[in-house]
């Protein structure tokens, strides 16, 4: 059972009641109270956290070096900041995602769980702000409108790298596939129609490679999250942050982050500008498109078992109807696409809000964190989901695929060059008419000899596979 003592707190609108073992502060309570949206919580998405602390590590040793504050002060703000980076104190950041205020609550979520903390370490009581305060000394030089946009850049760059880890192995997966499914002829397909052959091998690499572009993709976007406006404070000018603030904050939090921090060149811009929110979830966008792709290719290649392509079997992972015994269903690929359709309509969030910016600043920041933090923490879990519970345990019907690949008439078109488009489409017409294969009508009327059917209609020489480029 949570306590029921409290504390009492001031601030601009009076005096209110905060849970005495709460390391969050009166603005805190105040915003629990006010913003009962979504249910979803801060905490949920651990890089913000800790790219808050991050933010906030940097701005006390950059205020430390102009003469803000006394070592003193430093260590205990250094130590409570390093806490919530090593992963503690989360569960003080309960504040809904959803809020207005263009992330003033947060920074104040923030700026009171680093400060009573840091409190406790000076050997003080939660509360006892005349020794370290949340506002003069947590927030010295900064404004919410330079630290919550800088926190968002810094943990999306957090989070990223998150989504390239778990992409890679997922991609790792579909390349194994690839090498084990190299010698399995098929049949390849377009709008759904027979085309010519290929291995399903080949398939799988094509997996591989579309998702391998997009992390390449992800990779590069992710150079507009590292510029940040730390000092441009209020609405860019700098007004109350020291003289060399700005670029020591950026250099420390650089060192803290190890990414490619660098302050943006005109702060006034910087601080209304959410053009990197735009990009960075634009290029999830993309990945999603692609999963998407992947994944209803994959759900078509196992269709059936028995009146479906079926040239691959997914893992059964569990019972797919109530009704129908014997049933199991594409359920991974499902979920998987489930989450890149949500990815996109969170993208398109993104763009609305980045429009709404009106002058020195953009109000809608919260929401925009809230849409690329979770699309984030859904790729992980989903490209994680995919690998673990279906690419790895793949299994391929070979029978089924050679038994495409002989059936259809889609060989016909190496016939072009040798024999002309109208001859080989006679002889489509005549495969279709008659059921039988490409090949045997070959054979039966004598057009080429073995020599030439091996030379020219081997499905491996189709599949490029006989070739050295």
């Amino acid at each position: 059972m949570p306590s029921t003592k409290t504390r009492i707190e001031h601030d601009l609108l009076g005096d209110f009641a905060v849970p005495a073992d709460a390391y969050y502060g009166v603005q805190t309570a105040r915003a629990l109270e006010n913003f009962r949206i979504s249910g979803v919580e801060l905490s949920l998405y651990p890089h913000f956290i800790k790219a808050l602390a991050m933010v906030k590590l940097a701005a006390a040793r950059a205020n430390f070096e102009t003469g803000g504050f006394s070592r003193e002060i430093l260590s205990a703000i250094e130590g409570a900041c390093q806490e919530i980076i090593d992963g503690k104190l989360h569960d003080q950041f309960k504040l809904d995602v959803f809020q207005g205020g263009a992330g003033t609550s947060t920074n104040m979520n923030a700026n009171e769980v680093i400060a009573n903390r840091a409190l406790e370490l000076m050997g003080h009581e939660k509360g006892e702000y005349q020794y370290l305060d949340p506002h003069d000394h947590v927030n010295r030089s900064q404004s919410t409108n330079d630290s919550y946009p800088t926190s968002m850049h810094v943990g999306m760059a957090l989070g990223n790298g998150e989504i390239i880890n778990a992409f890679e192995k997922l991609i790792e997966a579909f390349r194994a596939k690839g090498r084990e499914f190299s010698h399995i002829l098929k049949m390849g397909r377009t709008q759904l129609q027979d085309a010519v052959p290929m291995t399903l091998g080949q398939e799988f690499n094509a997996f591989a490679r579309t998702l391998a572009d997009e992390i390449r993709a992800l990779e590069a976007v992710r150079v507009v999250l590292c510029e940040i406006s730390m000092g441009g404070t209020a609405i860019g000018t700098g007004l109350n942050a020291p003289a060399g603030y700005a670029q020591k904050c950026t250099d420390h939090l650089a060192t803290i982050t190890n990414l490619p921090i660098r302050l943006a060149t005109d702060l006034i811009e910087a601080t209304q500008d959410t053009q990197a929110f735009v990009l960075y979830s634009s290029a999830l966008r993309s990945l999603a498109i692609k999963l998407a792709k992947v994944g209803n290719d994959l759900r078509l290649l196992s269709s059936g078992p028995r009146c479906g392509l079926h040239e691959i079997n997914l893992p059964a992972t569990q019972p797919g109807s109530s009704i129908m015994p014997g049933k199991v269903n594409p359920v991974i690929p499902e979920v998987t696409n489930m989450v890149a359709y949500r990815v996109m309509g969170n993208d398109l969030v993104v763009m609305l809000s980045a429009e709404a910016g009106q002058l020195q600043l953009n109000a809608f920041e919260p929401v925009m964190a809230a849409c690329i933090f979770e699309s984030q923490t859904l790729f992980v879990n989903a490209a994680e989901t995919l690998r673990k519970h279906c690419v790895e345990g793949i299994t391929a019907n070979a029978d089924v695929c050679q038994h495409y690949l002989e059936s259809s008439i889609g060989t016909v078109t190496a016939l072009n060059p040798v024999i002309g488009y109208d001859k080989a489409t006679e002889l489509a017409a005549e495969a279709l008419k008659s059921g039988e294969g490409i090949l045997e009508l070959v054979r039966e009327r004598h057009i080429l000899t073995d020599a030439q059917i091996e030379e020219i209609l081997s499905p491996a020489a189709l599949t490029g596979s006989g070739r050295g480029d």
